[in-house]
């Protein structure tokens, strides 16, 4: 099931790579699901994957838009190995190391990856997307049915 889900992901009309989301943490999988698929659907978390901007604050706040409880001072937020929060901080990190961790993704279709912690419960859940290309607007507002 996870293989059919990557591929939909990675099929994305004029997606440059795939989002790879892996939520740990929560107090139950459902509630990190939930949260996965929130941070991989984000708009703004897609945008800035195309954008090559390692902006923590947006996975941040498509994790709190989930609606699930989790305490904002154990969050903590990895670019592929890059620590970009911990302990709901930012924290210093190469801005153009990770800026080119996701162009290097975008350039070989690649994969992104980002984790996310929520807290010290057993929840464990992961979601797939795409980020979002002018290509992929452009492809998806001429598709007519």
């Amino acid at each position: 099931m996870q293989g059919l889900a990557k591929s939909i992901a990675w099929d994305g009309e004029g997606a440059t790579c795939l989002i790879e989301v892996t939520v740990t943490g929560a107090d139950g999988e459902a509630g990190a699901a939930k949260i996965a698929r929130s941070v991989a659907s984000s708009s703004i978390v897609k945008a800035a994957i195309y954008g090559r901007d390692p902006n923590w604050g947006r996975i941040a706040a498509a994790a709190g838009y989930a609606g699930i409880p989790f305490d904002q001072s154990k969050l903590q937020v990895l670019l592929g190995d890059i620590l970009l929060m911990d302990g709901g901080e930012p924290q210093l990190f190469d801005r153009s190391t990770a800026s080119n961790y996701l162009k290097k993704a975008g350039e070989i279709h690649g994969t992104v990856v980002i984790s996310v912690s929520v807290g010290d419960g057993p929840g464990r859940g992961q979601a797939w997307g795409c980020d979002l290309s002018y290509d992929y607007v452009k492809i998806n507002a001429e598709y007519t049915t």
